[in-house]
């Protein structure tokens, strides 16, 4: 084994980790929404009018990532990936620890959901900074021809993160009645984080900082406002890159969170067997991952993520409608071809082929900022409107709708995209202004 494989292959590892540990901390807030937060911070309201006001505070953590992302960004283009890595973990494992500890309305009244909701945009204030920073570290260590390869290795501790939060609301839930999950079992899952930080710190101090930030620190470059270079240089790439992601975040919020709703309160299924479906489709995502993210390096990025995309328009009103069977193996069937076949195709080809469009000296801004505005457009109120919307038709149909057009949208705008599957990373320098 060469000592660069062995070196690739420590930092893939790394990244998955931390990368999961910090995913899980977001996520286990997406789950207690959909399960608890209705009636715990919004109890005066009716359940469906609780149920869109606790998904709002769900949509602020992603209001405050390209904040984040901005912010992180800047400081990773200027002192280094690592650094950044570090302190987006320290700070969202914090946070999380808190909101294990807050009071609830009953407590403190409307403190309680304004105490949330700030501590949810500190959490999507620290994620912003995560995602960059932990595509970056693997990408920019990974040889050209398997870059797409273990590019996807962070991308995977979405699913395993999702894999984990659902799993252990899953596990305190079954370990105790209704009435005392409600008391304070739901609390757990957040004070476990503070376990998974300490975990997280000492895997994210052990990597070694990015060959591209090395060069740039050695040769003295950097650009002094990396996110306003972005922006006057690349705004076209970025926009598109924005865009295109709408046929990806739209349904998988509907898959990882909203259908949780659905199943318990409109299908009538038990919060167990919709948690437990989730976390089979999870399973299967973080499996083929990397086997796409492989696929990409031979074919091309925009292939294997055009028909993620194509997949998901095309495979909405199945997926609605094997829910509604009510039958636990076609539900599970259901979210696994939407995570497996809709979301890891995408996923996993994400970080190479959004770093491939930004040359390093503005690439942790370029790529924060594109991932991070469109979780603001696709991904945060994507569960808030899909409950409006099945209350105010009592039917999935416009939300199937909804997402028929956010796909059409996606293939249109990745057509433009660079495709640089292979070439040497540092070759976009000459090809990346306009």
């Amino acid at each position: 084994m060469s000592s660069q494989t062995s070196d690739i292959r420590k930092v893939a590892f790394a990244s998955f980790i931390g990368s999961t540990l910090e995913w899980y901390d977001f996520f286990i807030f997406g789950a207690a929404t959909a399960l608890v937060f209705n009636q715990l911070f919004f109890p005066s309201f009716d359940p469906v009018t609780g149920t869109i006001a606790a998904f709002a505070t769900f949509a602020v953590g992603f209001i405050a990532r390209p904040l984040g992302g901005i912010v992180f960004g800047h400081y990773g283009d200027r002192i280094g990936r690592k650094a950044m890595l570090v302190l987006s973990l320290t700070m969202m494992g914090g946070v999380t620890t808190i909101i294990g500890l807050i009071p609830t309305y009953e407590t403190i009244g409307i403190g309680a959901p304004i105490l949330l909701t700030l501590l949810r945009f500190l959490q999507g204030f620290a994620v912003g900074g995560e995602w960059g920073g932990a595509t970056l570290m693997v990408v920019e260590h990974a040889p050209d021809r398997t870059r797409g390869f273990y590019g996807s290795w962070p991308q995977m501790g979405i699913p395993a993160a999702l894999l984990l939060s659902s799993g252990v609301m899953a596990a305190v839930g079954a370990l105790m009645s209704d009435a005392q999950f409600m008391a304070w079992g739901w609390r757990l899952p957040f004070l476990f984080s503070a376990v998974l930080l300490l975990l997280g710190i000492v895997i994210r101090l052990g990597l070694t900082e990015s060959p591209s930030f090395r060069k740039l620190k050695a040769d003295g470059v950097r650009e002094p406002l990396p996110a306003v270079e972005v922006l006057r240089n690349q705004g076209r790439r970025t926009a598109l890159l924005i865009a295109c992601q709408a046929a990806e975040n739209v349904p998988f919020y509907i898959t990882a969170v909203y259908s949780l709703v659905y199943l318990t309160a409109a299908v009538g299924m038990d919060r167990g067997v919709a948690l437990d479906a989730l976390m089979v489709a999870a399973v299967a995502c973080l499996i083929t991952q990397p086997i796409f993210a492989a696929l990409s390096d031979r074919i091309g990025r925009k292939k294997v993520f055009r028909s993620g995309m194509i997949f998901n328009g095309l495979f909405i009103v199945p997926f609605f409608l094997m829910l509604d069977t009510a039958n636990p193996v076609m539900i599970t069937l259901a979210m696994t071809l939407a995570l497996v076949f809709g979301q890891a195709t995408t996923q996993s080809t994400q970080p190479s082929l959004f770093a491939e469009q930004y040359s390093p000296s503005i690439r942790y801004s370029g790529v924060s900022i594109a991932y991070q505005f469109a979780t603001v457009l696709w991904s945060g109120p994507t569960p808030m409107i899909a409950a409006a919307l099945f209350a105010w038709s009592g039917s999935w149909i416009p939300l199937a709708c909804y997402i028929v057009v956010a796909a059409v949208l996606s293939v249109l705008t990745i057509a433009p995209l660079r495709e640089a599957a292979g070439q040497p990373l540092e070759q976009q320098e000459e090809n990346h202004r306009g």
